[in-house]
């Protein structure tokens, strides 16, 4: 789709042999057979890609349009989402689709000693997966949840908590665009 490999074996043989590893054989035929196997699994996640995007497209078309109404949500990850969240008439609340998609928390603890809390990972990865490209993306395109996401940071969240904070915004707001059947405006509030 956008992601073509612009380099051969051949090419990647040519660095090997100008770099300082040592020249052997055996190498060079598995290096080769491995690379033969990279293409062909980015070819294959290509037309996968491609199909489920048109397959999407075709039985979602107005739950992708809501998506991608948010800047920074695009086919590339507005469709797995779409894919593996199902219909948002499965979840009774948003606290129900982030349970789902194993980002709630989880909190290790017996008798008196309370642990850190941690990520339950218990749901769906594949979601969690979406969940997370499509949050790294709009920190980067979106000013409404890019400001959410350096706000969290000032309060002293690390990156990585205030990512987590603004993936939970996201399926707040996207939980409820979905069920009203509205598109995303900045001016709400944060």
């Amino acid at each position: 789709m956008g992601n073509k490999l612009t380099f051969s074996a051949e090419d990647i043989l040519r660095a090997a042999q100008s770099s300082v590893a040592t020249a052997s054989p055996a190498k060079e035929i598995i290096l080769k057979g491995k690379i033969a196997t990279l293409l062909h699994l980015q070819e294959r996640l290509d037309e996968m890609t491609k199909l489920l995007t048109d397959l999407c497209k075709a039985t979602r078309v107005e739950d992708l349009k809501i998506l991608r109404s948010i800047k920074g949500v695009g086919p590339k990850t507005g469709v797995p989402f779409l894919a593996e969240m199902g219909s948002v008439e499965n979840f009774s609340s948003h606290k129900k689709l982030i349970a789902f998609a194993g980002m709630d928390p989880s909190v290790c603890q017996s008798g008196k000693y309370i642990g850190k809390s941690k990520l339950s990972k218990r749901g769906n990865r594949h979601l969690r997966r979406a969940i997370y490209l499509m949050t790294a993306a709009v920190v980067s395109q979106n000013a409404f949840f890019k400001a959410y996401f350096l706000r969290r940071k000032r309060e002293g969240l690390v990156p990585q908590k205030a990512l987590l904070a603004t993936a939970h915004k996201l399926i707040r707001v996207i939980f409820a665009m979905l069920s009203h059947r509205t598109y995303f405006q900045a001016k709400m509030t944060i």
